[in-house]
């Protein structure tokens, strides 16, 4: 892809430090640059463009991992709070964020060569078969749920038919009506 930006290059902890306040989102952009000189004495810093530049890429991605993470909230509510299923889905929204974010830095490429859209294809690919994979495991364990809630109804269906309680004939009235059986 392109020329890496400076920021990129600082050492890992300088470049910690300028995520958490971009998060924290307190300081101006010349603020920062006078902490991270008097954090870091010794140590490069950036210039003001670089971390203007760095800041728009990183907020465009933090939104775009919020937009996933409330979409993913959205998900769960519909479908219910089994952890396999949210670990799944965090998984999805974690690789396709990850892809809107390459995807975001190739377009910011003056020139984008055809091994990059190779990747990205393959990538955005990716993303939609992990999708495909969860809502087929969502649904195949939706099918197994439903399918034990039913045999233990019919069981205890079965136990009420046999002690005598319900009259036969109108248990297999509420069978039929219940599992179209």
């Amino acid at each position: 892809m392109g020329r890496k930006s400076s920021i990129d290059k600082l050492p890992k902890d300088v470049r910690s430090h300028i995520e958490r306040q971009l998060r924290e989102n307190r300081l101006t952009l010349d603020e920062l640059i006078t902490e991270l000189q008097e954090r870091f004495p010794g140590k490069e810093t950036p210039s003001r463009s670089a971390v203007g530049r760095y800041k728009v890429s990183f907020d465009q991605m933090v939104r775009k991992m919020r937009e996933q993470e409330a979409m993913s909230r959205l998900l769960v509510a519909e479908l219910g709070e089994n952890p396999d299923e949210r670990a799944g889905q965090l998984m999805v929204q974690s690789v396709t964020t990850l892809v809107n974010h390459a995807t975001f830095a190739a377009q910011n490429e003056d020139e984008v060569d055809i091994e990059d859209v190779r990747k990205l294809a393959r990538a955005a690919k990716d993303v939609l078969q992990a999708r495909k994979v969860s809502l087929e495991e969502r649904r195949s364990i939706e099918k197994e749920a439903r399918e034990k809630l039913i045999e233990e109804q019919r069981e205890k269906l079965d136990e009420l038919g046999q002690s005598g309680e319900v009259d036969q004939d109108v248990l297999n009235k509420v069978i039929k009506a219940a599992y179209g059986l």
